[in-house]
């Protein structure tokens, strides 16, 4: 993997943002639709059914987005400390970045350094999509043990991002998204802006 090469196609495609699933609204709003993974909006799933159904969703979307293509799987890990931490043995370290903890106007702009934060470490893991290849990732995001995750083609065009109640979906094209929209209608949120 040749992270500068990665980092470069993230910033053309994704400019402004870091590759954690809630950073990307800004940059692909007019492109997004979200789906929910359990009928009637529920977030979380009580037993096997629910989970059934959730994963059913999830690769439904996914393999209408990438089938027969290699995907990026990207996991972040977060510290207090700069040191990257320890990942899947196939996950490859990317990048790191520092979030400071201070309010607006006290990061470090003044060019002192910030005193609290944390260390957002970025894994990528390139793998042959098929349906059910991230069933215990997408698990583990729905019992709040993963966050962040982001499901993307090489080209980085369309992203995935799966979280505890549902997906968001990023796309190429407001036409790509309104076809995505239609055939997936009752899993839409039926809250007001699609949230």
């Amino acid at each position: 993997m040749d992270r500068d090469a990665l980092t470069a196609l993230w910033e053309r495609r994704w400019p402004g943002s870091m590759p954690i699933g809630h950073e990307i609204q800004e940059r692909g709003g007019e492109r997004w639709v979200r789906f929910h993974s359990l009928p009637e909006s529920k977030r979380y799933p009580d037993d096997e059914r629910e989970y059934a159904i959730l994963l059913e969703r999830h690769n439904t979307v996914l393999n209408g987005l990438f089938t027969g293509k290699e995907v990026y799987v990207l996991t972040p890990r977060w510290t207090e400390k700069p040191s990257v931490p320890r990942m899947r043995r196939d996950a490859k370290h990317w990048r790191t970045w520092f979030e400071p903890d201070e309010p607006d106007g006290a990061d470090g702009a003044d060019g002192s350094e910030p005193e609290c934060g944390t260390y957002w470490h970025s894994f990528v893991e390139r793998q042959q999509w098929r349906p059910g290849c991230l069933d215990r990732l997408l698990r583990r995001v729905a019992d709040e043990r993963e966050y962040g995750v982001i499901v993307s083609d090489t080209g980085m065009r369309r992203l995935y991002h799966p979280y505890d109640g549902g997906a968001d979906v990023y796309l190429t094209t407001t036409e790509e998204r309104d076809r995505l929209k239609e055939r997936h209608a009752d899993w839409l949120s039926r809250y007001p802006g699609g949230w």
